[in-house]
């Protein structure tokens, strides 16, 4: 039952149960059980002693400690500590009132993510979660609905740091890159070079990106997300109070006026620094280069993390301490509730995380990419269209395994085989395209870790992001398939992104007269 159709039913019926029932841990579970008894042929001792070490492989890899799973989920609790602390200290209020009088509308709110999520290129996780503490009291404050800020979130972290050379996904993909073209003499540009080239060729980004940034501008939504912008417009109401929502903090803090704007910003001020800090260090450490490829190849990005979250704590608590003195309301006691709070803030999302990551190893076992993988590479289909089927099969595989990485790690290998040995021309476009159906996958499925911190850093229930964004990222996926269908029919990549183009341009002005006349039928 390894490697062959069976493999994709795990995924498959975790993501139908995810979203019909709505119910994530039950869905995940029920995921993971199934493969379990796949692996282990339906023998009970069998699949029991597999689903043990599927669920420990997050901790515990049968030799060593996983410290990059452990260090992740660790900067998750760390966080919602930091989170808890600025609201104890009344910094989240202070520097929401600072924002509210210098950006005063719902679209300066919306633009402000958006350029967070850009600058913040390093790592995708590490933007997630810090674009997601800045820009939340802000948005709260001009009333974005929380649905709205996780898709922006999502939006530009992925998107971003696939493109962005200087990134742990960069280094990573260029080290690929690396070992595939020292296979071939027929290939003169260097990895490097050719990630940068590959850059326009990735139409999913370049579709996701102008979407971004045209729903920010014009601050419009549309299909579910309308229905929670108009809620949150209308009765204030940003999140369904019914539901679990990952960094929500249920203590009600003491409200009081000695917050300062610096409460908020030095811990996540620390928190970059550190973390950005420590990427150099650990990365130097392990090359021992100051090259600054090298380094991001080699860095270790949880342990970074998690030493910059500790550093946040740290700030965030010294800062507070000060209030003991000054304010009457102050205490150890709310110290103690806070760190309490914020531990149990996060744990929704640590458990969807380790239930995610214990299905992908299993989903790994049963080589679900490798069968789909193995389905196109022996269908006799045209060169010229094997960047369209990359970006679909890419897309398929991260969403059914919930990793974009996995993606390319399957994927990268067999479209450069196959375009060496058939049209060299088009091995940048199909590998760009591989790059761009991973993404897109991985922003689909409720199983991406990418997904489930993006909607812990904006404080949104995971189900309600995904629901929300799955319209938003087809809609980018189908522009990017009539961009690769048209670099088939023509062989050129510049006339497939200007066909990618002139999908944008018609599908927002498409979407503006849309919304002009559904305003005009409801004023009358």
């Amino acid at each position: 039952m390894i490697g062959d159709w069976t493999s994709i039913l795990p995924p498959l019926v975790a993501i139908i149960m995810v979203l019909v029932t709505k119910r994530v841990l039950l869905s995940l579970g029920t995921g993971i059980v199934l493969a379990a008894l796949l692996i282990g042929s339906f023998s009970p001792v069998e699949s029991a002693i597999v689903l043990w070490n599927g669920l420990i492989a997050s901790f515990w890899d049968g030799e060593s400690w996983n410290t990059g799973n452990i260090f992740i989920m660790l900067f998750i609790l760390m966080l919602g500590v930091i989170t808890a602390f600025v609201s104890l200290s009344g910094g989240s209020r202070a520097f929401a009132n600072w924002a509210s009088r210098r950006i005063k509308t719902k679209r300066g709110a919306k633009i402000l993510t958006v350029f967070l999520g850009i600058l913040i290129f390093v790592d995708d996780y590490f933007n997630s979660l810090a674009v997601g503490q800045i820009a939340r009291p802000v948005s709260d404050e001009q009333k974005v609905s929380r649905a709205q800020l996780a898709y922006f979130i999502d939006s530009t972290s992925a998107p971003i740091c696939v493109v962005s050379p200087i990134s742990s996904w960069g280094a990573y993909l260029i080290g690929q890159l690396a070992i595939i073209f020292g296979a071939t003499a027929a290939i003169t540009y260097s990895p490097l070079s050719a990630f940068v080239l590959m850059a326009p060729m990735n139409f999913y980004v370049v579709a996701t990106l102008t979407l971004v940034f045209f729903f920010a501008f014009s601050d419009t939504a549309i299909f579910s997300m309308r229905r929670h912008e108009e809620l949150a417009e209308q009765t204030g109401q940003l999140f369904d109070p019914e539901k679990d929502i990952p960094g929500q903090l249920k203590e009600d803090f003491p409200e009081h006026e000695y917050g300062r704007v610096r409460d908020l910003v030095l811990p996540i001020v620390t928190l970059i620094i550190v973390t950005f800090g420590m990427m150099f260090v650990t990365g130097i450490q392990a090359s021992g280069s100051y090259d600054i490829w090298a380094i991001f190849e080699e860095t270790n990005v949880p342990a970074s993390l998690v030493t910059g979250g500790l550093a946040g704590v740290i700030v965030a608590i010294l800062l507070y301490l000060p209030q003991l003195k000054t304010n009457d309301q102050a205490t150890v006691t709310w110290m103690r509730k806070a760190t309490v709070s914020g531990l149990q803030s996060m744990m929704p999302a640590v458990l969807i995380l380790f239930l995610a990551w214990a299905l992908t190893d299993l989903i790994a076992t049963l080589k679900t990419g490798e069968y789909l993988a193995g389905v196109v590479e022996q269908s006799n289909i045209s060169p010229l269209f094997l960047p369209v089927m990359m970006f679909v099969l890419g897309g398929v595989i991260a969403f059914s395994t919930g990793t974009s990485w996995g993606s390319f790690g399957i994927l990268l290998p067999i479209a450069a085989e196959i375009m060496i040995a058939t049209d060299i021309n088009l091995l940048l476009p199909a590998l760009a395209a591989v790059l761009a159906g991973a993404v897109f996958g991985d922003h689909c499925s409720p199983i991406s870790d990418t997904t489930i911190l993006s909607a812990t850093g904006a404080g949104c229930n995971h189900i309600d992001h995904v629901s929300t964004q799955l319209p938003y990222a087809l809609l980018a996926a189908v522009i990017s398939l009539i961009g690769y269908v048209t670099l088939g029919l023509t062989g050129s990549v510049w006339v497939g992104l200007g066909a990618v183009i002139v999908a944008l341009i018609v599908t927002m002005l498409t979407i503006l007269q849309w919304t002009k006349r559904r305003s005009t039928r409801t004023a009358s």
